[in-house]
């Protein structure tokens, strides 16, 4: 199989997994209500108690990069939770009888998560503005940041789908997922400064990357808050977010590109 067959096959492959969300709203719907409903509780149940001068609208700034960070990450659990559906309905075995590029089908389901992230942070962003978050850049720099999102979590549904490979049953991959994925998120700057925490715990988020690509995604949104640490206190990861994101992500796609397609062969063959 050449590239250009595999990019065809991988195309065809996400315009499937497309049709299905379109044939199937149920997944959209209930998948960005969750997001909404974070942004919704935190900035106004908890907006008021974390900037009490400010009235919640200095911490709404702050507090969507970080929405929009969580909200890739669990979304790359769906790369994982469908493969695993499409292997216990018997679709995968489907795929390996048909004339195709076997590394088509993680391509298309990869490229059709990608699809989706998009959707997902364009409701997050229209609600973002509901609440008062602004983009205070150039649109150039705010298009980076969500390109940046984007990237982040393109390389997150690549571990996904070898995840997905492993654990045939889509309810284990959502638990064994969210046991990971939710200290991720929640031990980052995504929702409190990273000061707020104690030692261990700002140790560890201060490289961890969602802690990076959240910081990555303020800068060129404009929505550093006022009397934020100057970059020389913090880990070089948050020095130079985006950079530390890209080469996080470079590292992540170079591992699990071809360990998931391997446990994929591995798979279509048993």
């Amino acid at each position: 199989m050449t590239v250009s067959n595999t990019l065809s096959d991988g195309l065809v492959v996400a315009k499937r997994n497309m049709i299905k969300i379109k044939r199937v709203p149920d997944i959209l719907v209930f998948t960005t209500m969750s997001p909404i409903m974070f942004v919704l509780l935190f900035a106004y149940e908890f907006g008021g108690a974390i900037d009490q001068e400010g009235g919640g609208a200095g911490y709404r700034e702050f507090l969507i990069a970080g929405i929009f960070a969580q909200t890739v990450v669990f979304g790359a659990t769906f790369t994982g939770y469908g493969l695993a559906q499409d292997i216990e309905k018997g679709i995968i075995d489907r795929f390996r009888s048909l004339p195709m590029s076997p590394s088509a089908v993680l391509a298309g389901r990869t490229f059709s998560d990608v699809l989706y992230n998009v959707v997902t942070l364009v409701v997050m962003a229209l609600t973002g503005l509901l609440v008062g978050w602004r983009i205070r850049t150039s649109v150039g720099e705010a298009l980076l940041g969500f390109l940046l999102l984007l990237v982040f979590a393109y390389a997150l549904s690549w571990v996904m789908a070898w995840v997905g490979m492993l654990v045939p049953s889509p309810e284990v991959v959502n638990n064994a997922s969210f046991m990971v994925i939710f200290p991720l998120t929640f031990v980052a700057n995504t929702f409190v400064p990273l000061e707020t925490l104690p030692g261990p715990l700002k140790a560890f988020a201060e490289w961890n990357p969602v802690s990076a690509v959240t910081q990555a995604a303020r800068e060129l949104f404009g929505n550093i808050p006022a009397g934020a640490p100057a970059p020389e206190t913090t880990s070089w990861a948050l020095q130079h977010p985006a950079l530390y994101t890209l080469l996080w992500a470079a590292a992540v796609l170079a591992i699990f590109v071809p360990v998931a397609n391997a446990q994929y062969r591995r798979s279509i063959s048993r």
